[in-house]
């Protein structure tokens, strides 16, 4: 199910007001709890939130630069449809600098903590199958690679991927539950810590693209099954049903 506001607000303690209302807004976007064309009202964020309304604005426009809303002068913001070309661009450059993380990693070789945090990680994500827990197994797969970036020194690398992949982030969410088995998405991820645990980078530079081209195969049967979410069809005037716990 898709987690609410609130709900999304709890798992996001740290930070100031400023930095957790827009971790809690585009975390909202990407999960699709605003869905794609709803339209945003400052104040009844800022009530629900018990926050002032400067932090909501300012957080409207992070997300505008972001690529997830669209302010418009005298009318409101709105959350904007996926567009798949920011969804291509967005995977070509996480997966240029993914790659180049995963074969530092190799052949630098890991700390033996940043190796069994990364192998913890995976075997919490295979808990994730057997309830079908796609809201958790995200937050694992999301933390799964920021320990990666991290754990190899890679701070910066870790946010220019977070800064560009919000709109490739709603595909992923989307497609987990609907296009990509959980259990394909963890044997990509073992063989990926497999390469680099071996120190053969060319290995881990395979097994990371192939788990970052997965949304080449995803991404058409998605457009095809939830036209309205989707750029193209924002204008097209159909309705389709929307996956289960989105709300319109």
């Amino acid at each position: 199910m898709t987690p609410s506001l609130l709900a999304l607000w709890e798992e996001q303690p740290d930070g100031n007001v400023r930095q957790r209302l827009y971790a809690v807004l585009r975390q909202s976007i990407i999960r699709m709890t605003l869905a794609p064309g709803q339209a945003l009202s400052e104040k009844e964020i800022a009530e629900t939130f018990a926050v002032s309304r400067q932090p909501v604005r300012e957080a409207f426009i992070r997300l505008s630069e972001a690529g997830l809303v669209e302010v418009r002068p005298q009318r409101g913001t709105y959350v904007v449809h996926i567009s798949q070309a920011a969804v291509m661009e967005a995977r070509f450059v996480r997966e240029a600098i993914e790659i180049a993380v995963a074969r530092d990693a190799a052949e630098q070789g890991l700390d033996a903590a940043i190796h069994d945090e990364l192998h913890e990680l995976i075997a919490r994500q295979q808990r994730c199958i057997a309830p079908q827990d796609h809201d958790r197994f995200y937050r694992l797969d999301e933390e799964f690679h920021r320990t990666l970036a991290l754990g190899t020194g890679h701070d910066a690398a870790w946010r220019v991927t977070q800064e560009v992949k919000a709109q490739l982030d709603r595909v992923r969410y989307l497609s987990v539950p609907d296009a990509t088995p959980i259990t394909k998405l963890i044997d990509q991820h073992t063989r990926i810590l497999e390469g680099i645990v071996a120190r053969d980078a060319d290995a881990a530079e395979r097994a990371v693209k192939e788990h970052l081209r997965e949304i080449l195969s995803s991404l058409p049967a998605l457009v095809e099954r939830f036209p309205d979410l989707f750029e193209a069809a924002a204008s097209s005037g159909r309705r389709t049903p929307l996956p289960s716990g989105v709300s319109a």
